[in-house]
């Protein structure tokens, strides 16, 4: 049986090894306008989950309904689940909606997060 030598983190090439060492970061790629990126997301896209964290408090739920349903009309409250977190302080409340474009996304996060009382959108 043939053991593979360990990695130490130094580069080798031709069974030298280099003087750079390997970070594990890639160096950063720059993008240009003919650069062409697919969309992850077909768009209407049904049930698309979206779960809201924030403070845990009276009309948290309420809050987050008005505010999906602002944005997305035939939200069905029906998908609505909510969770408390372990110690109590925290809830989260995840609504399936019809996506329907990336700028309806955008504006639900940033209405959400405006509240002061949203931690986290994802």
């Amino acid at each position: 049986m043939r053991v593979r030598p360990c990695q130490t983190g130094l580069g080798v090439s031709s069974g030298i090894a280099s003087a750079t060492r390997w970070t594990g970061h890639k160096p950063a790629e720059t993008m240009t306008d003919t650069d062409i990126q697919a969309p992850k997301i077909e768009f209407p896209c049904e049930r698309y989950p979206i779960k809201v964290i924030g403070d845990a408090g009276e009309g948290f739920s309420d809050l987050v309904i008005e505010i999906i349903q602002r944005h997305a009309p035939d939200f069905d409250a029906t998908t609505l689940a909510v969770r408390d977190s372990r110690n109590g302080r925290f809830l989260s409340v995840q609504v399936l909606i019809t996506a329907t474009s990336v700028e309806q996304l955008e504006a639900i996060h940033v209405d959400l997060r405006a509240t002061g009382r949203v931690h986290m959108v994802l």
